[in-house]
C-alpha cells in the first residue's frame, strides 16, 4: 500500500506525528514520547522553532559549548561552539591557553567582496551584446536602487558589474559577474534581490535568461590568523624536534590530497562549530573553503607553516562570508547570545574569530598527531560514550577510566570488562 500523501505540510504538528509513527513506526507511544520530550516548554519559543523550516515535529539538539582563553588581537575573548565531536571544543580550549602565553593569535581581514551572478544564453553577434551591455550598465544600477538604498546607507551596496563571455566552456554562455559588498550582514537575499532585478533590466528577445543566483565561494572575502614564536617558546622535550615534524606534516597536507582532506576537515571542525553557534550558513562556509583549497587547481591544505631564523609562524587564510545581522542571527535567542558572549563583533570581527577557531582546531590535530598519535584523546570520549551507553554509575565509569588508561579501547573490550565489573 502506497504511503505516498497529499497535503501533508497542512497537517498540524500532532497530526504529522499520527501519521509517521502509524506508516513508519511500530512503537508508537515510545516514539512520540520522543518527539515531544525534546519540544520546548515555552509555546512561543517552540513556535519559533517550528517556523524556521517546513514541517516540524520536534526539535534537534546539538552540545552548545564554550572554548575560554582566546587571545585576538591582544583582546580576551570566549568563544561558543556548537558540535557533537567528542574533543573539539577540548582541543580548542587547550589550544586557546597555550597560545595565550605566547603573544596569542593575530588575525586580519584581507577583504570582503562577493559576488553574484547572472547567468545568460547568447548566439548572437558579442560586439552586438557589448554594446548592449554598456548602454545599459547604467540602468542596471537604477533597477536595483530601491533594494540597495538601505545598504548604502550602511556604505554597502553593488561594486561592479562585469560582462563575462564564457563560451569556451559552454556554447552560447555568457554571464553578469557582480560583486557586492554587504557590511555586517550576509547578504544572500539581498545579493539574490540585486541580481533578480539586473537581470530583468538586462533581458531582450536575444537573451535567454537561465538564472540569477548569489555564489557560495567567495574568494575576496578572505581572512588571515596567525600564530608565531621563537621556537625555544613552543616548549616540550625538544621543541625545535616539535617544529620541524610540525612543519613537514602542514607540508604534506600541502602536497597530498588524500592528506589534505582530513587536514582540512579537521579545520572545519572549529570553524563550522562556531558558523552553527552564531546562526550562519556553515553549508556555503564549507563550500567555499573547499573551492578555495582546489584554487591551484589540486586540492590542498589551508594553513601553513614556515620556520625561518628560529621562529615558529603557523596561519590560515580561508574566505568566510558571515553575517551578525538579519537571518538566524537575529531570530535564534542562542545565536544572539552567542553574538552577546563574543562581545557583539561586526562581521569582520567575527571572521576573525572563527579562522581563529579554525586554526587553533588545526594546530591542536597536527600537535597531537606529531607527538602521542590523535587516538589518545579521541579513545578517552570513545569509552566515555560507551560507559553512557551502558549506563554506568560514577564510580564504575571511574573504576573503567582507571584500567583503560594504558590500554586500547574496543567496545567489545569495554562491554566485557564492564560486565566483569558488574559482577
Amino acid at each position: 500500500m502506497s504511503k505516498i500523501i497529499s497535503g501533508f505540510s497542512k497537517l498540524t504538528k500532532q497530526e504529522k506525528i499520527d501519521w509517521l509513527t502509524e506508516n513508519y513506526f511500530s512503537s508508537q507511544p515510545e516514539i512520540i514520547k520522543t518527539l515531544k520530550q525534546y519540544w520546548n516548554a515555552n509555546e512561543k519559543l517552540q513556535q519559533l522553532h517550528d517556523d524556521f523550516i517546513e514541517n516540524t515535529i520536534s526539535n534537534f539538539y546539538l552540545p552548545y559549548g564554550i572554548a575560554p582563553n582566546f587571545v585576538i588581537n591582544d583582546k580576551d575573548y570566549v568563544i561558543p561552539m556548537v558540535v557533537e565531536e567528542s574533543s573539539v571544543v577540548a582541543a580548542a580550549s587547550k589550544v586557546a591557553k597555550y597560545w595565550s602565553s605566547r603573544g596569542g593569535f593575530k588575525a586580519e581581514v584581507i577583504s570582503t567582496t562577493k559576488i553574484g551572478q547572472v547567468h545568460f544564453m547568447f548566439s548572437g553577434d558579442e560586439n552586438e551584446l557589448k554594446s548592449h551591455f554598456e548602454g545599459q550598465k547604467e540602468n542596471l544600477y537604477k533597477a536595483t536602487a530601491s533594494i540597495t538604498k538601505n545598504m548604502e546607507k550602511r556604505g554597502g551596496g553593488i561594486l561592479d558589474i562585469e560582462l563575462k563571455n564564457k563560451t569556451n566552456k559552454l556554447e552560447n554562455y555568457f554571464q553578469l559577474h557582480v560583486t557586492f559588498e554587504t557590511k555586517d550582514s550576509m547578504g544572500a537575499n539581498f545579493i539574490n534581490s540585486c541580481l533578480e532585478a539586473i537581470a530583468k533590466e538586462f533581458r531582450n528577445d536575444d537573451i535567454e535568461i537561465v538564472m540569477s543566483i548569489l555564489s557560495n565561494y567567495v574568494p575576496n572575502c578572505i581572512v588571515k590568523a596567525s600564530v608565531s614564536c621563537k621556537i625555544e617558546e613552543l616548549g616540550g622535550k625538544n621543541p625545535q624536534e616539535f617544529a620541524e615534524k610540525f612543519y613537514q606534516a602542514v607540508r604534506i597536507a600541502e602536497v597530498e590530497s588524500f592528506r589534505a582532506v582530513t587536514h582540512n576537515k579537521g579545520i572545519m571542525n572549529g570553524i563550522d562549530a562556531v558558523v552553527l553557534a552564531t546562526g550562519n550558513d556553515f553549508r556555503a562556509i564549507e563550500a567555499g573553503a573547499h573551492a578555495f583549497a582546489s584554487k591551484s587547481g589540486s586540492y590542498s591544505s589551508l594553513t601553513h607553516c614556515t620556520i625561518d631564523n628560529g621562529v615558529f609562524n603557523f596561519w590560515i587564510e580561508i574566505p568566510l562570508a558571515l553575517g551578525t545581522v538579519g537571518g538566524l542571527t537575529a531570530l535564534h535567542p542562542m545565536a544572539k547570545l552567542s553574538l552577546e558572549m563574543m562581545q557583539k563583533p561586526s562581521a569582520k570581527e567575527l571572521m576573525q574569530i572563527i579562522a581563529t577557531a579554525g586554526l587553533a582546531q588545526n594546530f591542536a590535530a597536527l600537535q597531537a598527531l606529531t607527538t602521542s598519535g590523535i587516538q589518545q584523546g579521541h579513545m578517552k570520549m570513545h569509552l566515555m560514550n560507551i560507559l553512557n551507553q551502558l549506563e554506568a554509575t560514577a564510580d564504575e565509569k571511574e573504576q573503567m577510566i582507571s584500567y583503560f588508561k594504558d590500554k586500547t579501547v574496543t567496545h567489545s573490550g569495554v562491554v566485557e570488562k564492564f560486565n566483569e565489573l558488574k559482577k
